[in-house]
């Protein structure tokens, strides 16, 4: 079997050590929380597999939208102090994902795989979908990239 030890798994684990030593809770709890998430990921299924940055990208990303939902939530249900909880928890999982894309370069983006897929309306939009995700993947979020594609689709 082929090793392909994931880098930001190794910075996970050494942040983690790190951030225990320093007693810094918010982080210590976060590291643990994702790398639980990574485990898991790694025996679902039929057989237990090494993942690779790409897929603890995935998942780091995956953390960080519950964060922020949780955090909306709270605001909504008046618990501020479990809300901030939230978003220092995902302010933490952001380090350790790629830079998110600004709306000037996802509209290009998006633009561009409108071209490429010949799009002429909303129809279109799974194809022109199927285009743009492999580029954005991890830098937006689905929902931004889907509401900039209907966008574009239904404005030509």
């Amino acid at each position: 079997m082929i090793s392909c030890m994931s880098e930001l798994k190794d910075r996970l684990k050494a942040d983690l050590t790190a951030a225990m030593k320093a007693r810094d809770d918010v982080r210590t709890r976060t590291l643990r929380m994702v790398l639980t998430a990574v485990a898991n990921e790694e025996v679902a299924g039929s057989s237990v597999r090494e993942l690779g940055d790409d897929d603890v990208v995935k998942i780091v990303t995956r953390e960080a939208k519950k964060r922020r939902e949780a955090a909306e939530a709270f605001d909504k249900g008046g618990r501020p102090e479990k809300a901030a909880d939230e978003r220092a928890e995902g302010e933490v999982l952001a380090d350790y994902l790629p830079a998110q894309l600004d709306d000037a370069e996802l509209a290009r983006l998006v633009a561009e795989a409108v071209a490429e897929a010949g799009a002429s309306g909303p129809q279109d939009m799974g194809r022109v979908m199927k285009i743009v995700k492999p580029k954005v993947d991890g830098r937006a979020e689905g929902g931004r990239v889907a509401a900039e594609v209907k966008r574009r689709l239904t404005a030509s």
